[in-house]
């Protein structure tokens, strides 16, 4: 077993929500309080939970199991349930359980021999960080292991989530996650993120399917909560503040045979970024519906150092391996290159207007006379409450309505998944970052480019007043 393998310091799991995943450890910490794989005199087990409550879950089964075991080996157990949650092992050399809450200053001095992080992605970020490095650091004192389980995290910056994305040397990965953009309710993925489904652990198939269903009709935070927690998706759970859901864009995602093609005018929305950010640009075509993207980034840091950074791992090489992001400049985008370069991705001829920040407006109308864009016409849009809420209106309804169809795309995707808006006390929305590390620039500029165009279809379909002589 790769958890136990002696080359193995920390151990990761990621399943689904109903797979056992607090009983197991349980079932691993008596074990080990027992000395059934390690003979340490005086062994010390941590099972550690987000909160109390959570951490008395975990003792109860521990106690449960052993309440299973033969009368003359439950005598050799004391259990303690006052302020501390703990379990003394007389037998084999002696150990002891203990059960505590997300608090570091809770674990300083201790020495483990195996530590279990329970529904690690669900641990405050500060005192879960705080205890996680307390544990680590106490491992060493015995050769003691982590064994960190937990569902799937909302997003790439997670502790959780960069344990599995970029495990250091000595980290053992299990992770069911099934591949992004299946249904709800497809069978396959659901058994992927809980086996235990198919061995009659937790929920049945059944029930999971049934779930997903009312899941997708609720739609909204009840669809991203069950595909984060029951089917174990990286997906975020925010609420009504989240620009669009998984499941609200991947319906206007279709195959590239089944890409409208690129006909009429062509709105470019583009999002400049700043020194060391990235620049975005998005084509969308009204009269089609078509949709697509780009971003570039400035050469240094590299991709691979600036996927690290901002912890989403390889997801920026995986862009530029699917054609969706460049590098351009050595420290900065160069507006102008840059521009010059997104607009050689078409045919510029049908590139009727280019929407972009106002608050950019000399930035913008040197890069438009360096790409020899002077004479098209550019439309200023703040980001702002006034414009930023009809512009989220407009693109949302674009978006329902089918008049937005886009190729899969990881830039998208991922831009969407950061993009949340801010609510003003009279219901105004404007776009913001759901964490300071996302990275939203295309989701802007898809954005600006599907309200212009949806303001343009609305203005060419009313009808006019026959003339009438007086």
């Amino acid at each position: 077993m790769g958890a136990l393998d002696p080359a193995n310091m920390v151990a990761c799991l990621s399943i689904g929500r109903g797979n056992a995943k607090t009983a197991l450890a349980a079932g691993l910490g008596l074990g080990s309080v027992t000395g059934e794989w390690d003979r340490q005199p005086k062994r010390e087990v941590l099972l550690a939970a987000r909160n109390r409550d959570q951490a008395k879950t975990a003792f109860n089964f521990l106690v449960g199991f052993i309440e299973s075991l033969p009368r003359s080996k439950r005598a050799k157990f004391i259990i303690r349930r006052g302020s501390r949650l703990e379990v003394e092992y007389s037998g084999n050399g002696g150990g002891l359980a203990r059960c505590i809450a997300a608090d570091g200053r809770s674990v300083l001095g201790g020495a483990p021999t195996l530590a279990i992080l329970d529904e690690r992605a669900a641990w405050e970020r500060d005192k879960g960080d705080a205890l996680e490095n307390a544990v680590l650091s106490g491992l060493g004192k015995r050769g003691g292991k982590a064994l960190i389980i937990s569902t799937s995290a909302p997003d790439d910056a997670n502790t959780f989530s960069r344990w599995l994305d970029a495990p250091p040397p000595g980290t053992y990965v299990q992770e069911h996650r099934p591949p992004f953009g299946r249904p709800a309710d497809d069978a396959e993925s659901l058994l992927l993120a809980n086996p235990g489904a198919a061995e009659g652990i937790g929920a049945s198939l059944e029930w999971l399917q049934a779930q997903a269903r009312r899941a997708i009709a609720r739609g909204g935070s009840a669809l991203s909560s069950f595909r984060n927690l029951n089917r174990n998706e990286r997906v975020s759970t925010e609420d009504r503040s989240v620009l669009i859901t998984v499941d609200e864009w991947l319906s206007a995602e279709v195959s590239p045979d089944a890409l409208p093609p690129r006909e009429g005018e062509c709105i470019l929305g583009v999002d400049l970024g700043g020194s060391r950010s990235m620049s975005a640009a998005a084509f969308y075509w009204p009269a089609t519906g078509r949709l697509e993207a780009v971003g570039t980034f400035p050469g240094k840091p590299d991709l691979a150092d600036r996927g690290a950074a901002d912890g989403v791992g390889s997801r920026y090489l995986d862009m530029k391996e699917r054609g969706e992001l460049s590098v351009l400049g050595e420290n900065t985008v160069p507006p102008g290159p840059w521009l010059a370069s997104v607009v050689n991705l078409i045919d510029a001829s049908s590139i009727s207007c280019i929407v972009g920040d106002r608050f950019r407006h000399a930035e913008f109308s040197e890069a438009m006379v360096k790409a020899n864009l002077g004479r098209v016409p550019f439309i200023y849009r703040g980001f702002g409450w006034k414009d930023g809420s009809e512009d989220i209106e407009r693109f949302r309804r674009a978006v329902f309505d089918g008049q937005v169809k886009s190729r899969p795309s990881l830039l998208l995707r991922s831009a969407f998944a950061d993009a949340i808006t801010l609510i003003d006390p009279a219901g105004n929305h404007k776009l913001a970052k759901a964490r300071s590390l996302g990275r939203i620039d295309a989701a802007a500029a898809a954005l600006l480019a599907v309200a212009e165009g949806a303001r343009r279809a609305a203005r060419t379909s009313r009808p006019r007043r026959a003339a009438a002589w007086t």
